[in-house]
């Protein structure tokens, strides 16, 4: 069974979340907060697989109490999937970066929406389409200001390379095909890559190569 907290400023959104969530027997709702800093406690409090976050909330909006629960190594099994009707180009990076497991939509379909939360509870990543095709749009495009990363620097010329790719959307195959590399040795480059920079995950390292201007 998938264990949740609701987080989330909108009673009647959390009503209808727990009713949802709740229908069968794969999730339990846990516990609910109204604001980003008691979303945090019970976090703290109960240790769910999944933290269900909306962003825009009082006293501490989606993406500071994201950042304190990832942050926090007592909660390192506890996923936040962000839930919220909002898919501003600066929300999605910045939950990215905070740690985010999942950015999902509250249109999302309810099955769907069921389905995501148990994956986010065995550890999967998660972004629905349209938060995906908006991510890699402003990644293409280069919307945002690059700025230099100095975690750059701990990356061979080979691993620049990579990430680039990476940023363009491309995946491990592509990669090994485009740097006449062999698929395994282009995985093995990716693993590094997450290791040196202390990324989470790929789509980090899209944000990544997009922020420090490889991708533009």
């Amino acid at each position: 069974m998938t264990t949740v907290v609701l987080v989330d400023d909108q009673d009647l959104v959390r009503a209808g979340l727990r009713a949802l969530l709740t229908r069968g027997d794969t999730i339990r709702v846990l516990a609910e907060a109204t604001d980003g800093r008691s979303g945090v406690a019970a976090a703290r409090t109960y240790r769910p697989d999944v933290v269900l976050m909306d962003l825009r909330m009082p006293v501490m909006d989606g993406i500071e109490a994201t950042r304190q629960i990832r942050a926090d190594d007592r909660l390192e099994q506890v996923h936040v999937v962000v839930l919220t009707t909002f898919d501003d180009d600066a929300d999605i990076v910045e939950a990215i970066r905070a740690g985010a497991s999942g950015y999902l939509l509250k249109s999302t379909p309810r099955e769907e929406l069921r389905d995501a939360v148990v994956r986010a509870g065995r550890g999967e990543r998660l972004l629905s389409p349209a938060v995906t095709e908006r991510l890699m749009d402003l990644v293409s495009t280069g919307r945002a200001t690059a700025s230099p990363d100095p975690r750059l620097d701990r990356l061979s010329e080979r691993e620049v390379e990579v990430l680039t790719r990476v940023g363009l959307g491309e995946t491990n195959d592509e990669i090994a095909s485009a740097l006449h590399l062999s698929p395994a040795t282009a995985r093995t480059y990716v693993s590094r890559i997450l290791a040196k920079l202390s990324a989470r995950d790929r789509p980090e390292l899209v944000v990544i190569a997009h922020r420090s201007g490889l991708v533009r």
